[in-house]
């Protein structure tokens, strides 16, 4: 009975604890967004920030906006429950920003001003480009968002307290996650609507640095525990993972060897098209390549990539220690009975640790708090940031220029954007609630399918090619984009699994739950395609975009 009581006197001072930190961290982050508001008088300021972010603080704000809930929840959790192959998320996201800073950071910075359409319309027929670009964008950054939500339903799920046949203010387990992932998009609204770019990347800086922090910690408190003997910490992750040695091999979660041999291949070839995804979607993610435009010419755009890769590389080497630790520490069963997908492995790793540091369950809770109200400032930073990313390319590629063909005014696009960034916020909010069963790093592999399917094949070949026209274009994003979108509505993600959004249906036929590894390609191919059958050649433009690409002439 006493027991009980101290457990309830705990779950009592973990939800208080919790509960003021994050409306301490709204009200600090509302605050900036107000501020900012003040400093946001042009387009140029709601959309880029006024480009005067130096290297260092966009490199930050880049970070912030990558080190998103499937970092830092999905990642440390994947790992927690299939360790070595919970790790290629890590790798695979650390790579992708060698291909953005190599392939697209600099020439997007020269040639473009406030969206990725920019690059696209300069040589091009702006009406059907702006159009196919400004969908693209939308459909990548729900999906995104739809990881970042599920996320935070998990998250407050843990914090309040609430297990399946336990409640809160009345309110079972699922009913919380509903209401939360409700309140996080209500808030990333007022972020992008009050606060614009300026507001937004404050935001991911103060995130960024807050995220560094909190991971750091449990870094060094999880290798203290182990007196730094990885060897340790390895082995008793695999003890108590409840999987063995295998924990420490491939084929836990891909690659795994099935009953058949069809079954077999297809299982290694969602690890192919997961890596695929992984290492070649951050170049096509309209929130990311927003952010090379806020800085004032592209030797700043190459400082702030180099800035980023440093900072989220030595994060996912955190990860690494948080989901071995959380497998060590927590536990797989008790992970997977706090959630399923695991997306809860870090903030119960914090509890633990503060338990064994701080003294029992009040320094858990505290430990938990801390980590929790990070957490939650990671997901409501990141939404900021894709929301405004998606509401801008509605305004200003497609109301401003398809719609008002060039003659709307300053005042009218932002008017628009902040609009269009509460019909975004609303959608997200509905399909996040269908998606509440899956993990979020894998969610995120899905929005970095489609967007290396739809944008990247388009830009690429842009900056690259001369005989790429509009038709090209055109096919490239609309094909890449619909393969993709068809092929995960088909697949076990959405229907004929436990985990699907529609676990009680099947339609799926796609046996594959990443469709990278064929609707990328596929976008290449239409591309190629569609200029090859258009009789457009523009050789004069490119020639021009060619130098206003490498040389920085003429950017806005």
């Amino acid at each position: 009975m006493e027991s009980h009581l101290l457990a309830e006197a705990s779950a009592s001072t973990t939800r208080g604890l919790t509960i003021t930190l994050f409306l301490i961290f709204v009200a600090i982050t509302l605050g900036i967004t107000i501020w900012a508001s003040r400093q946001t008088k042009t387009a140029t300021d709601f959309y880029a920030g006024g480009r005067q972010f130096s290297g260092f603080q966009n490199g930050m704000a880049i970070s912030g906006d990558y080190m998103s809930a499937a970092s830092f929840l999905g990642i440390a959790g994947l790992i927690a429950l299939y360790g070595y192959d919970g790790f290629l998320y890590s790798i695979g996201f650390l790579v992708a920003w060698l291909v953005a800073l190599l392939l697209v950071a600099e020439f997007l910075r020269n040639s473009g001003r406030y969206t990725m359409a920019d690059v696209l319309a300069f040589r091009m027929r702006q009406r059907p480009v702006r159009s196919a670009a400004s969908i693209s964008t939308i459909v990548v950054s729900i999906f995104y968002l739809i990881a970042q939500m599920v996320g935070a339903g998990a998250l407050v799920s843990l914090l309040l307290g609430i297990k399946p046949g336990t409640t809160f203010l009345g309110m079972d387990a699922d009913t919380a996650k509903v209401a939360t992932i409700i309140l996080v998009g209500a808030l990333m609204i007022v972020y992008v609507t009050v606060g614009g770019m300026k507001g937004t990347t404050y935001v991911q800086i103060v995130k960024a640095f807050m995220l560094m922090i909190g991971a750091l910690v449990m870094t060094v408190l999880v290798l203290a525990h182990y007196k730094f003997n990885l060897s340790t910490l390895l082995g008793d992750a695999a003890a108590q993972s409840g999987k063995g040695s295998a924990f420490l091999e491939p084929g836990l979660r891909y690659g795994v060897e099935k009953a058949t041999a069809t079954e077999t291949f297809y299982s290694k070839m969602d690890l192919v098209s997961l890596g695929i995804a992984l290492v070649l979607g951050t170049a096509g993610l309209p929130h990311i390549l927003t952010r090379f435009y806020t800085v004032p010419n592209s030797k700043t755009a190459r400082k702030s990539v180099v800035w980023a890769i440093g900072i989220i590389g030595v994060f996912y080497l955190f990860t690494l220690a948080l989901g071995f630790g959380a497998a060590a520490l927590v536990g797989g069963k008790a992970i997977t009975a706090q959630d399923k997908a695991g997306n809860t492995a870090a903030p119960q790793l914090a509890q633990a640790l503060g338990i064994k540091y701080f003294g029992g369950d009040t320094g858990g809770a505290i430990l938990l708090a801390i980590i929790a109200a990070v957490a939650f400032a990671t997901i409501l930073a990141v939404v900021a940031g894709l929301t405004l990313a998606s509401s801008s390319s509605v305004a200003h590629d497609f109301y401003a220029n398809v719609i008002k063909r060039g003659t709307a005014s300053e005042r009218d696009e932002v008017r628009v954007a902040r609009i269009s960034a509460l019909v975004i916020g609303a959608v997200a909010i509905f399909l996040s609630i269908l998606a509440q069963k899956q993990n979020v790093a894998f969610l995120v592999a899905l929005a970095f399918a489609v967007a290396a399917s739809g944008n990247l094949p388009a830009i690429l070949y842009s900056l690259f090619w001369r005989r790429f026209n509009t038709a090209g274009a055109l096919w490239a994003i609309y094909g890449g984009l619909i393969s993709a979108v068809v092929l995960v509505f088909f697949s076990p993600v959405v229907s004929g699994s436990a985990t699907a959004m529609f676990p009680d249906s099947d339609w799926h036929w796609f046996p594959l739950n990443n469709p990278g590894i064929i609707s990328i390609p596929l976008g290449f191919l239409c591309g190629w395609i569609g200029t090859v059958l258009s009789k457009e050649d523009d050789s004069a433009k490119y020639a021009e975009l060619e130098v206003r690409s490498l040389t920085g002439y003429g950017a806005h």
